[in-house]
């Protein structure tokens, strides 16, 4: 059965994802906004059954599943490599900041940890579910895999692979997003651009290399 025991998030990554939070939300929150001011001015210019068909159309464009993304990235730190999987195989993996940052409630089963979200000023929720395996790769390193749900449905898959360094550790982890995601998921995208190398250096690493790609399915 899942346990809610107290689970200790690293502090200054943490108020970096409610940062990311409060400035998401408004962001996010434009686009119902644009939404309602194009259904609004073709009221007013024309008349109630135009400006409905304009506002289902913007409503369906937003939320229309159409982006697919994937990528790489390395990640360098002083950590030993141990203590990194560790990271990567708990209930705070360092790359799901955003999750763990500004859940409500974090729940933690056998290789599972699900994160309860609340929006809309605590009207609705989500869970975002986490699966977790790991193996040792050919070189002796580990390879991780966390596989994300959210809601039940698939959402993104990383895999994770640390190895020793010299001195320190080196991270390399790819991701690929399970479910397409449509243009009102954006600015979260935006916003988290903006955080997430920082939330990492925050947890002691270094991003070395950064390799995104997004695709259009229609």
């Amino acid at each position: 059965m899942p346990s809610t025991r107290p689970v200790d998030r690293p502090r200054e990554a943490l108020a970096i994802a409610k940062r990311y939070l409060r400035r998401e939300r408004p962001l996010s929150a434009l686009i119902v906004v644009l939404a309602a001011a194009g259904f609004l001015g073709t009221f007013v210019a024309t008349s109630l059954v135009p400006a409905v068909v304009v506002g289902v159309l913007l409503i369906v464009v937003a939320r229309a599943p159409i982006i697919e993304s994937r990528g790489t990235v390395r990640l360098r730190t002083d950590e030993d490599a141990e203590s990194v999987a560790e990271s990567f195989t708990g209930p705070t993996p360092p790359i799901l900041v955003f999750q763990w940052g500004i859940t409500d409630e974090i729940l933690t089963g056998d290789g599972t940890v699900t994160y309860r979200l609340s929006y809309l000023f605590g009207l609705r929720s989500v869970e975002v579910t986490v699966d977790t395996r790991t193996d040792r790769t050919p070189e002796g390193g580990r390879r991780i895999e966390l596989e994300l749900t959210v809601g039940g449905q698939p959402w993104s898959t990383y895999v994770v692979t640390v190895d020793k360094r010299g001195d320190g550790t080196v991270v390399k982890y790819e991701y690929t997003a399970d479910r397409r995601f449509g243009l009102r998921r954006i600015p979260q995208r935006i916003v988290a651009k903006r955080y997430r190398d920082e939330a990492l250096e925050a947890q002691g690493f270094v991003v070395v290399e950064r390799n995104e790609q997004y695709g259009v399915a229609i």
